[in-house]
């Protein structure tokens, strides 16, 4: 049955090239991860190979009403605690997700926290923060206080060794069970951004500004012995700033995330500056032991001001990438984004890495081979820390808002995508809908829905879904009235066996519109146009410029997601203008709102007719040059009747039309009239006067004596603006003797005509000079 369906499947796509050409039929398809990206998935992963699948069932599990969750961690019995903020503060829930808090204090933010093996909670804070510790029954002390602006990572070791990264002067201090503290290591750079233990118990540090991983060996000259810091070794140098997250896998690779472009200095991640109704300060109880703290309210004279939002003062841009480092220490990219900041990993019960990205709140899950699948999507804007749990579900925390959700072990139950709105840019019919997938994708384990409207958010007035569509060989179209704009949504009604979808198609025929003819350009006389490759020339003809008509709408022949089969792209070498005498030409440009393929009509009429003659049919191109001699002189006007009739049947095809400016066609030559010359002594007057033979001025005169170069002349009154001038040419110190002047007039269309005088310049006048 398989087999079937995808010889069907092929044959309808062999058929598709047919039937666009012969119905006018256009298809709006979605086929690959930038795609369905635009649309909205819930319950649904997006493959970035181009594929929608079931994804982990992903539900909030608690709101402890807190603006950002920093970090999340169980105890030996399994119960969650969220550090947060503001003002610092590390919430305990329990199983139906109730929050109990079990620290807070006045700092901004719980930027970390971690448990040793007796289940002693350590709270690291910030800005000017300090380590807290409390005692499974709940006693709170200040355990260390590093002296320094950021703590920004707790890791604790086998033998119960809490490791400490600080910026900003990138110190990671070392605390024994005791509290007492000291450097551990001092690195180079301004925070030691994040922390991780390998499987041989070294230290591994994540760094900003330079982005650096550096193995840190952990050395004891007893079991007893405080550690001290071995040798060093930058195992990789990403090319992002800020190193937010490691984690490594049982094989010995090392994962890494980094963020941010490199450039200046600045602080990594920061809580936001508020002002609270109530300002918490830290003071010493009376007849409390020493380092016991007791957490009291203080009055504020500033008045409320609401949370600000989580702010990211390291430079975003250059955005994120993922790196793993084998054992061996050689590196390979696994992913980046230009967009997505990633803000934490873990380890998914299945053994695949999962991101923590923001500012989109997208868990994004690493499937092999360079895929991987955007399968979860908070309404918060970062997802800061990710955990494994109990019962191969994963915990999940965000900030803006900070939520806690569940991510998994099952897939959800009923996951849907509804796809990006589809304009069809023109009013359209809409046809089937296809789709091809596997394991069941189209045998009804996933169902389809779709609708349609005419405004560009569905959010009203749109028409309900009409479905389910649970065939894709189905040959009814969908039960959407006719509109512009389309959408779909997919519903995997069954997810056992991973169904995936590839590609979802819905045809459609836009309503078939009018050309429409933007301008017409009527060249000047003696033009010629001749489709020929640049630099060509016929004959040795004169290039002149050609005038273009304005550009119009731009022809859209389907919008930029619309998947067509069209013909091969007709190629049309723009036209070269040459000069020949008794030519005239035209340029019109046009377009098309459905893409049709245009043919024109040329017609012509006298300025004083009323009737159209055809002067050239079924012209492809969007010019036409034709010889004038045919045509009586005079003015003309033009007419271009553009049809759609090459992509549309007879019966429905439409055609536009636009009329040019007026124009004059003139062959017949001037007249030269009443030549003569006048001769005084050596010299002499010649006169002489021009006629056009329409109603255009004489464009030019010229002279001769003695067939010598020709010479400019102008008319009396020196401007030739009127189709009668006089012309008068005074000629001095002539030599005795026969001499003949002739003279030559031409009008704009250049019909020219010439005649000739002779006269004699005698001896004597010579002689007397």
């Amino acid at each position: 049955m398989k087999c079937r369906t995808l010889f069907v499947c092929a044959l309808a796509a062999a058929l598709w090239p047919a039937q666009a050409f012969a119905e006018h039929t256009h298809y709006w398809r979605e086929s690959d991860s930038v795609d369905f990206s635009r649309g909205t998935a819930k319950g649904v992963a997006i493959r970035s190979d181009g594929k929608l699948m079931p994804a982990p069932e992903f539900t909030q599990f608690a709101d402890p009403d807190l603006a950002y969750i920093w970090q999340l961690r169980l105890d030996s019995h399994g119960r969650l605690y969220a550090a947060g903020g503001p003002n610092a503060k590390v919430v305990r829930f329990d199983n139906a997700g109730k929050a109990t808090t079990v620290f807070d204090s006045s700092e901004l933010a719980a930027q970390a926290i971690a448990f040793d093996a007796q289940d002693n909670l350590y709270v690291g804070t910030s800005p000017d923060g300090k380590v807290y510790k409390v005692t499974p029954e709940g006693q709170k002390t200040v355990f260390f206080t590093p002296k320094t602006k950021y703590i920004w990572a707790l890791q604790i070791d086998r033998h119960g060794d809490l490791f400490v990264a600080t910026g900003d002067r990138g110190k990671v201090y070392v605390v024994s069970p005791e509290g007492k503290g000291d450097v551990f290591y001092q690195t180079d750079q301004r925070h030691a951004r994040s922390l991780a233990l390998d499987a041989k118990g070294d230290l591994l540090i994540g760094t900003e500004p330079d982005g650096l991983i550096i193995r840190v060996r952990i050395e004891r000259k007893t079991a007893q012995a405080p550690p001290t810091a071995g040798p060093s070794f930058v195992l990789y140098e990403t090319d992002k700033k800020e190193v937010t997250s490691l984690a490594e896998d049982s094989a010995g690779n090392l994962y890494a995330a980094s963020i941010g472009q490199k450039g200046p200095a600045t602080t990594p991640i920061l809580p936001p500056q508020i002002v609270p109704q109530q300002a918490q300060a830290v003071v010493t109880a009376a007849g409390a032991a020493p380092g016991t703290i007791v957490v009291s309210p203080q009055q504020t004279p500033h008045p409320a001001a609401p949370v600000a939002p989580f702010t990211y003062f390291a430079n975003a841009a250059g955005g994120s990438e993922l790196v793993r480092l084998s054992p061996d220490g050689s590196p390979k990219e696994l992913w980046d984004s230009n967009a997505d900041l990633v803000f934490s990993t873990a380890f998914s019960p299945a053994g695949k890495l999962l991101l923590g990205t923001g500012d989109s709140g997208a868990i994004i899950q690493l499937e092999g081979n360079g895929v991987y699948s955007t399968v979860a999507q908070s309404a918060s804007a970062q997802v800061t820390s990710l955990l494994a749990a109990p019962g191969g579900k994963m915990f999940v925390a965000t900030a803006n808002p900070g939520k806690v959700f569940t991510l998994g072990p099952g897939y959800a139950k009923q996951g849907s995508f509804e796809s990006n709105t589809f304009d069809a840019s023109i009013f359209s019919h809409w046809g089937r809908l296809t789709w091809w997938g596997e394991n069941g994708a189209t045998q009804g384990k996933v169902v389809f829905y779709a609708r349609s409207g005419n405004t560009s958010s569905p959010a009203k007035n749109w028409s309900p879904w009409a479905g389910p569509y649970k065939n894709p060989n189905d040959a009814a179209p969908v039960d959407c009235p006719p509109a512009r704009f389309a959408q779909w949504k997919a519903v995997f009604v069954e997810t056992a066996g991973a169904p995936s979808l590839s590609w979802v198609t819905l045809a459609y025929q836009p309503k078939n519109v009018a050309p429409i003819i933007d301008d017409i350009a009527i060249q000047d006389p003696g033009v010629r146009l001749m489709e020929l490759p640049q630099g060509v020339n016929p004959m040795g003809r004169i290039n002149v410029q050609v005038r273009m008509p304005h550009a119009g709408g731009a022809v859209s022949p389907s919008p930029a997601n619309a998947e067509e089969f069209p013909k091969p792209p007709k190629i049309q070498i723009p036209p070269q203008g040459y000069w020949d005498k008794g030519w005239q030409s035209v340029v019109w440009s046009a377009h098309d709102e459905n893409g049709d393929d245009l043919v024109f009509n040329v017609y012509y009429r006298g300025e004083a007719e009323k009737s159209w003659r055809l002067l050239k049919d079924k012209i492809t191109q969007n010019y036409y040059s034709w010889d004038t001699t045919t045509m009586p002189d005079g003015a003309y006007y033009l007419r271009v009747v553009a049809s759609d009739s090459p992509s549309n049947p007879t019966d429905r095809a439409l055609t536009a039309e636009r009329d040019s400016d007026r124009f004059e066609v003139e062959n017949t030559p001037p007249t030269i009239e009443a030549l003569q010359a006048g001769v005084q002594g050596a010299d002499a007057t010649v006169t002489f006067r021009g006629a056009s033979a329409g109603s255009d001025a004489l464009a030019e005169a010229k002279y001769s004596v003695d067939a010598g170069a020709w010479q400019i002349i102008y008319p009396v009154g020196l401007l030739s603006d009127s189709p009668r001038q006089t012309y008068r040419i005074v000629l001095n110190h002539l030599a005795p003797g026969e001499h003949t002047v002739a003279v030559q007039i031409a009008d704009r269309f250049d019909n020219t005509t010439a005649a000739k005088t002779t006269f004699t310049v005698p001896p004597a006048a010579t002689a007397e000079k």
